[in-house]
């Protein structure tokens, strides 16, 4: 199999190394990529963490400078100094109106009073309380009143805070920190004449901190210096003291990874406090992830379909090698050794081949000036048996025939006549060459053949809209430059002569008989220069019917040529009768010889089998010659069209049999992968351009346009059975691959193989 071929899976990893150099260097930046999200990501955490930090220490701030401002506050420091002098509701009133409105600014004052003790009352904003009975909406779950007054109102306490206490305020279970400061600011006894109590609620607290819990859904511990807990959000306290116990954890770092979160770790330079926050793993890391999941589903799409587009291209790669392989085998019979790939081996018979073709082409370039010899003196003697092998001829030449139309002329160097020695010879080879050399810079590259050892017939071709009489102008001009340049430089002398106008490439030779007869004339009238055929004065004893007319006739009637046989026809026809002056016996001659030519002809087997045969054979010996010229010449066009009719014939005949030929073995052989045009060719037997052609001219159509048909003809009959997959009958079909068939039939029949077989269901 193809796709398991050494040449096949050399060009896979080819491509499979080349996504993978671009898939390291992905990676790579991808790996960047998530390195840098992730700091940002940790940066970013610790820049909130800090600035809750900022602003819980700066709230904290406040309530302290609230006990500031209370310390010299008049009215409260009037209430301070009263002893035994009876309850001054006065004061106590205005001392609640002007002092205890502080908390309006700040939400971390929205709960505080003061203990005054020496009316032992608790104010708060908006009332007091005897400390029983305020104790009894507001106190601390852990505290009994007795010791809640011992430690909180009877104590001196300086910027003291208790840590976080489960409270209850107005019947609401929370918890708080709380900050107590006695009053005044320097009482150093055991009990103080007040105490500032600000109770901070920890859900005050956590609403700092929303950006890190709620965000983040993570968790906040802070603790005082000691180690004891002012705000825990998120997490147990016994889950923190596992996290502080743990030797793994470092608390000098401010970010480190524990377990799934990131912790952050911040300490306070003013009061001490610990700060910190931790942060899921997966949520710090969201956009990080985002980006590895759409890194990884970009990258594995692209080489999934790097992966795809390599095995096509491998496969259209490895495909035309393989194929080179299995014809180089055939041809050469040997296959590559072990120590040699296919590369090797195909390198080493192309490089033969390249290099027997450039010895080819070398021996071809030295045998063409033989070549064009040869088919000059071919086509001027009327060799060539139709127009088609002239053209095919010319072509193996090297040999432009432009319009196929112009004049014949033959160049004798003059004064070597009778001369046959070795010393002439090569000095007629240098006159030759100087000749021919001094001609083609005149006229440009020129066809020409030595004709004899002084003689040399050239070939002036007609150029594009260049009329006979505009060229005949031309050649004469040339001409006579040719004979005073080589007269001039070399010394030479030459003498020309040519004949008539030829209208297509199979009249030269007539042209050149002409040539033949004006040199003739030039030299027995001793007319120096050039002369045209109808300048010379021929006496007309007889007709003008030479054997090469009547072959060349013959042959493009056997050919089916009818066009080409008429021209021929008319061509003689207009040099007898219409340039000369025939007596009527010579008239009578010519006819009778012409009609000899048609008579010939009808013998050959091709018309002899024909059923036109007695009827045609007739009708010549029916052709009088007494007749007008144009009657007979009319009769002549008619027999004529009559056997080319038949030829063409024939040949649509044979030409139907190589196409039913070729319908046949398509049918047999469509499921062949390998079938092309040249195995077609090879079984008919015919050349493959020849065969391309053919098919075209007579169905209208591309072979291989036709080979498509047949495949989705049989296809669609596969497909209305069940039995197979649509990658079954693409094999069944002659396709390797379902994909070119699938797309191939979609073409044809416009819908895909899968519509076809459901729309067949239905």
């Amino acid at each position: 199999m193809l796709k398991y071929s050494k040449v096949f899976r050399r060009f896979l990893i080819s491509y499979i190394i080349i996504l993978i150099i671009p898939g390291i260097g992905g990676y790579m930046s991808y790996r960047t990529s998530i390195s840098v999200t992730e700091s940002i990501s940790i940066e970013n955490s610790v820049i909130q963490l800090q600035k809750s930090q900022e602003i819980l220490e700066r709230r904290m701030a406040e309530v302290e400078g609230l006990t500031r401002q209370l310390a010299v506050n008049p009215e409260l420091n009037v209430l301070l100094n009263e002893r035994g002098e009876g309850t001054n509701v006065y004061g106590i009133w205005r001392t609640m109106r002007n002092v205890l409105t502080f908390g309006q600014t700040n939400d971390f004052l929205q709960d505080y009073y003061i203990y005054l003790a020496n009316y032992d009352l608790v104010l708060t904003p908006g009332s007091s309380y005897r400390p029983e009975h305020y104790y009894e909406i507001y106190h601390y779950n852990e505290l009994p009143l007795a010791d809640w007054k011992k430690q909180v109102l009877q104590k001196t306490h300086r910027s003291e805070i208790k840590p976080l206490s489960a409270f209850v305020s107005k019947g609401a279970q929370t918890s708080v920190i709380t900050y107590m400061q006695s009053l005044p600011l320097d009482s150093f006894n055991d009990s103080s004449p007040a105490v500032v109590v600000v109770m901070i609620d920890e859900k005050i607290i956590a609403s700092l901190l929303s950006g890190l819990t709620e965000r983040y859904g993570g968790w906040v511990h802070i603790s005082d210096a000691d180690g004891k807990t002012i705000v825990l959000q998120g997490k147990d306290e016994a889950y923190v003291n596992r996290l502080h116990a743990d030797s793994s954890f470092d608390n000098s770092k401010v970010s480190q990874f524990y377990r799934d979160d990131l912790v952050i770790s911040t300490r306070s330079d003013s009061n001490g406090w610990v700060y910190q926050a931790g942060i899921p793993r997966s949520i710090l890391l969201e956009n990080a992830n985002r980006i590895k999941y759409m890194s990884w589903l970009i990258t594995g799409g692209a080489l999934f379909l790097g992966l795809l587009a390599g095995l096509v291209l491998a496969y259209r790669n490895s495909a035309p090698i393989n194929r080179m392989l299995n014809v180089m085998k055939e041809q050469f019979g040997k296959e590559e050794t072990a120590e040699q790939s296919e590369f090797d081996f195909l390198s080493g018979n192309i490089a033969n081949m390249i290099t027997k073709n450039k010895l080819l082409e070398s021996e071809l370039n030295r045998q063409l000036p033989l070549v064009r010899d040869a088919f000059i003196k071919r086509l001027v003697a009327g060799e060539f048996e139709s127009r088609e092998e002239i053209v095919s001829a010319a072509a193996q030449a090297d040999i432009g025939l432009n319009q196929g139309t112009g004049y014949a002329g033959l160049i004798q160097i003059n004064g070597y006549a009778g001369m046959d020695s070795v010393e002439i010879l090569n000095e007629l080879n240098a006159a030759r060459l100087l000749v021919k050399q001094a001609l083609a810079s005149l006229t440009g590259p020129l066809p020409m053949a030595d004709m004899g050892s002084d003689k040399m017939v050239g070939l002036f071709f007609s150029g594009p809209d260049e009329s006979a009489s505009d060229q005949e102008v031309a050649i004469t001009h040339i001409m006579e430059n040719l004979a005073q340049y080589v007269l001039k430089e070399y010394k030479i002398s030459v003498q020309s002569g040519f004949g008539g106008y030829f209208a297509s490439v199979t009249e030269v030779s007539g042209s050149f008989e002409q040539a033949k007869q004006a040199l003739e004339y030039a030299v027995y009238t001793n007319k120096k220069g050039m002369t045209w055929n109808h300048e010379a004065r021929i006496e007309n004893t007889t007709y003008y019917y030479p054997l090469d007319t009547e072959q060349r006739l013959i042959s493009t009637i056997r050919a089916g040529e009818l066009a080409e046989a008429k021209r021929i026809m008319d061509s003689t026809f207009a040099q007898n009768l219409g340039g000369r002056e025939l007596s009527i016996e010579m008239k009578h001659q010519l006819i009778g010889e012409m009609k000899g030519t048609f008579l010939k002809l009808l013998d050959q087997k091709i018309f002899m089998e024909s059923p036109l045969f007695e009827s045609v054979k007739q009708r010549i010996i029916d052709i009088s010659s007494s007749e007008p010229a144009d009657n007979i010449q009319a009769e002549f066009h008619a027999v004529m069209e009559g056997l080319c009719g038949y030829i063409a014939n024939k040949k649509k005949d044979a030409h139907t049999q190589i196409i039913k030929q070729i319908y046949q073995y398509t049918e047999d052989m469509y499921s062949d992968t390998e079938l092309t045009l040249y195995r077609v060719a090879e079984h008919v037997e015919r050349p493959e351009k020849y065969i391309s052609q053919l098919f075209k001219e007579v169905t209208g159509v591309n072979y291989s346009d036709h080979l498509v048909k047949v495949r989705m003809d049989q296809a669609a009959l596969l497909l209305k059975d069940s039995r197979y997959t649509v990658d079954e009958i693409a094999a069944r079909v002659g396709y390797n691959s379902s994909h070119s068939f699938r797309r191939a039939f979609k073409r044809l029949t416009g819908i895909s193989p899968s519509t076809y077989r459901q729309s067949n269901a239905e």
